[in-house]
């Protein structure tokens, strides 16, 4: 397992996603979320949800709508995590953060999330990040807590019946609000 370090974030580039990156950044996701290859690291949604996470459209989606950024993390010039910042007034919203499965669990998410807090705090001088986790996603939302973020408490339901958002293994998801002061 790769722990991050100093030197390591000197090696990150981040840049704009581009449409040209969708089938890479489709693959990365999907990888660190969905099937066999995401167990290999502990961000797998495999036991509670089937089906895709993302598609090339939902991608580039994403790269072109007004006020969203899709940041590409490379290391070496290889893609190794990605993540949405889009502006939401106050806010900016953190999602599809993904981490190359093999990579997880070495330092360098924390690298890339405070990457993410300060562009979006530079780009749009807000006061608040915002994202939403699977509430059953304890260790997930345990790892976001410790960097900052606290749980509101506030639900969205899980959209069943949309398979662009994967294929429920359980009756009892919901999306929770986490919030962050930046």
């Amino acid at each position: 397992m790769d722990t991050a370090t100093p030197r390591d974030a000197a090696r990150l580039t981040f840049r704009d996603a581009t449409g040209d990156d969708a089938p890479a950044l489709v693959a990365l996701v999907e990888s660190a979320y969905r099937g066999d290859s995401s167990r290999a690291g502990w961000t797998t949604e495999a036991d509670i949800l089937q089906g895709q996470r993302t598609d090339e459209q939902g991608v580039r989606e994403v790269i072109d709508a007004p006020g969203s950024r899709l940041l590409a993390v490379e290391r070496d010039g290889e893609l190794v995590a990605c993540c949405q910042l889009e502006h939401r007034g106050a806010a900016a919203y953190f999602g599809m953060f993904a981490v190359r499965p093999g990579l997880q669990g070495g330092g360098l998410g924390k690298l890339i999330i405070a990457e993410a807090e300060r562009t979006a705090k530079e780009s749009w001088d807000v006061a608040e990040m915002h994202m939403t986790v699977i509430s059953v996603r304890d260790d997930l939302i345990a790892w976001y807590e410790r960097r900052g973020y606290r749980r509101t408490g506030q639900l969205t339901p899980f959209p069943y019946g949309d398979e662009r958002f994967g294929v429920p293994q359980r009756d009892d998801l919901a999306f929770e609000l986490l919030v962050k002061d930046i």
